[in-house]
């Protein structure tokens, strides 16, 4: 699926003169998801997101926010067709219907999230705090080598950003340097929530044996969604925020940042990188 671009006239400077000319940029849209559950209707948060791969986005919402535990928790994604929405803004409402009670995440919290800082705030440090979630198991065993290849294999991947340098990319990546799935985004976070969302609406992938590749720098709730995935290791191309290392060294994971060229920085989880020394 295509990655949504719009063409506006901007104005450069040129030698002193403003020049006109087209620009592409990434579309941005909000999207509100809804929940059908047991328990009655509820809404559960609004995000803005690049339209497309929507209930890839909303599944890994879900899963990463602890209001599902596993594919069968979820009976059917679909847009809304409420007579009272007009035709436009149905696609920008996206309702799940879920077969068990919400999690705790949405009984704690209902949240209106941005594309630039997904869900803050001290209610997902203690969801992930009081979850009871295990320690990630040892696998898999990348070398130092491929380590410092996945940001070029994600940046080759991302063909909406080549036109319009406005969206993060996100990719699963296997511990051979294998692309198996690589979502755009005007957020991190969202392009995260459609990554794993896909995995989780796909499951052929075995999460527990791939490596999360992100453009940007690494937060606590991209480390927290890797986390409630079962994914073991997060590789970016920027830094680890402090509470972002410390979450990802309680639970196991390895936590990879400032990878460029042949340097990187392992924040965490150092037994899972080979090195060639």
């Amino acid at each position: 699926m295509t990655v949504p671009t719009a063409t506006v006239m901007v104005y450069t400077q040129k030698n002193g003169a403003l020049v006109a000319s087209p620009d592409h940029l990434a579309v941005e849209e909000p999207l509100e998801i809804r929940l059908d559950s047991p328990e009655g209707p509820s809404t559960l948060s609004v995000t803005m997101r690049t339209p497309g791969h929507d209930f890839e986005l909303v599944t890994g919402f879900l899963l990463a926010e602890g209001v599902v535990d596993r594919r069968e928790d979820i009976r059917r994604v679909a847009y809304c067709m409420d007579p009272e929405l007009d035709a436009e803004q149905r696609f920008n409402v996206v309702t799940a219907e879920l077969t068990v009670p919400p999690g705790r995440a949405s009984v704690a919290r209902h949240v209106l999230t941005s594309s630039s800082c997904g869900v803050c705030g001290s209610a997902s440090i203690e969801a992930v705090r009081l979850g009871g979630h295990p320690r990630l198991p040892d696998g898999p065993k990348v070398s130092a080598a491929m380590t410092s290849r996945f940001p070029g294999l994600l940046r080759a991947g991302q063909r909406a950003f080549e036109s319009t340098g406005g969206l993060h990319g996100v990719a699963l990546m296997s511990p051979a340097g294998d692309v198996l799935v690589l979502r755009e985004d005007v957020g991190r976070h969202n392009a995260v929530d459609k990554v794993l969302g896909w995995a989780l609406l796909d499951g052929s992938v075995a999460l527990s044996d791939s490596v999360l590749v992100v453009s940007g720098r690494i937060s606590f709730e991209i480390v927290q969604k890797a986390l409630r995935s079962g994914v073991p290791m997060v590789v970016a191309v920027s830094a680890a925020t402090s509470l972002a290392a410390r979450l990802a060294g309680e639970f196991g994971m390895t936590l990879v940042g400032f990878v460029r060229d042949d340097r990187f920085v392992v924040y965490a989880g150092r037994e899972r990188i080979i090195s060639e020394d």
